[in-house]
């Protein structure tokens, strides 16, 4: 029951085909670059809202996100790409936190990944090729904004998506910080059902295709997830940074979010705000979360202020946004 309601939601994903683990990137012939949204659209309070603005108007990103006139100052040299989560988008994900960060003085940079062109929701496609995807869209960041270096955003997949970048396809060199919002570093058991899929056989491929490949790629233990962790879950260069929850709805157990490899700082929302019990869905649009971001990519920023924030904030929301 679970399942159903998460995917009829919009949570895993929107019923792709279910991709093999070991498919050859390069010789894919459905490879395409990902969708870069033009049309500024305001601040939401929460997914529902900017899901319900988002219909009405497809090609949207966060209010002064994708500015490729902005040039990166002395105090924030290097821009900031977002990556948004599975079956979402640039907007959907980021309308609250993008204009805070354009406020803060950053160029702020999102795309849609992972989707066919002109989709409504994107982040379902295999993971390793939207992490292609993103690797363009860096080098796109790079060469309009004449920076060096930019600092890479993830929630959800979008951590894993960007970290992929990072450790397997060689973009260390263009990453100063790396953080990980609600991430899904060593997959999620899904309240135990995953294992339970895994010992059944073509129960994996069953579930992708309720939900989408890149869902079931995130699974722990899956072989996308081992290679990513291969080797370790940090290469020299960037820093790595991780901010999650203790009651994190889709990542479970909670030491799934923290990265295990040298130099890795991984921050607990309950553990500087007991009172703020913001899950996986409410990440994004907590203000709390947001000021954490911003210290990450700017130590000089304000503490953010702890606020109480009741368990379950934000989930009747996403379900709404994606059952209407």
């Amino acid at each position: 029951m679970l399942v159903c309601v998460l995917a009829g939601a919009g949570l895993l994903g929107s019923g792709a085909t279910a991709a093999r683990a070991d498919v050859d990137l390069d010789a894919s012939p459905a490879y395409h670059s990902a969708e870069i949204p033009r049309e500024y659209a305001p601040p939401q309070a929460d997914h529902l809202a900017a899901a319900f603005y988002q219909r009405a108007h497809p090609n949207v990103v966060p209010a002064g996100v994708n500015d490729f006139g902005c040039v990166p100052d002395q105090a924030h040299p290097r821009p900031v790409v977002l990556a948004h989560g599975t079956d979402s988008t640039a907007y959907s994900d980021w309308s609250a936190i993008g204009p805070s960060l354009v406020e803060a003085g950053m160029c702020v940079f999102a795309l849609n990944y992972g989707g066919a062109p002109g989709a409504q929701s994107y982040g379902t496609e295999d993971l390793r090729v939207s992490a292609r995807q993103l690797g363009e869209f860096v080098d796109l960041v790079l060469a309009e904004t004449g920076a060096a270096q930019v600092d890479l955003v993830g929630f959800s997949q979008g951590a894993n998506v960007t970290r992929y970048y990072v450790n397997k396809l060689g973009g260390a060199p263009n990453v100063g910080t790396w953080v990980g919002l609600a991430s899904p570093s060593y997959g999620g058991v899904m309240y135990g059902l995953v294992p339970v899929a895994q010992a059944i056989p073509g129960a994996l491929e069953v579930f992708a295709r309720v939900t989408s490949p890149a869902a079931v790629q995130q699974a722990a233990g899956s072989p996308v997830m081992v290679d990513l962790n291969a080797g370790g879950d940090t290469v020299p260069g960037p820093r790595y940074v991780t901010v999650g929850s203790r009651v994190d709805e889709m990542i479970q157990p909670f030491a799934n979010i923290a990265l295990r490899g040298p130099g890795a700082d991984n921050i607990a929302i309950q553990d500087l705000c007991p009172a703020n019990l913001t899950g996986h869905f409410h990440m994004v649009y907590d203000p709390f979360v947001r000021g954490l971001l911003l210290r990450a990519l700017d130590p000089a920023a304000p503490a953010p202020a702890c606020v109480p924030v009741p368990l379950g904030t934000g989930i009747p929301q996403v379900v709404i946004a994606g059952n209407s």
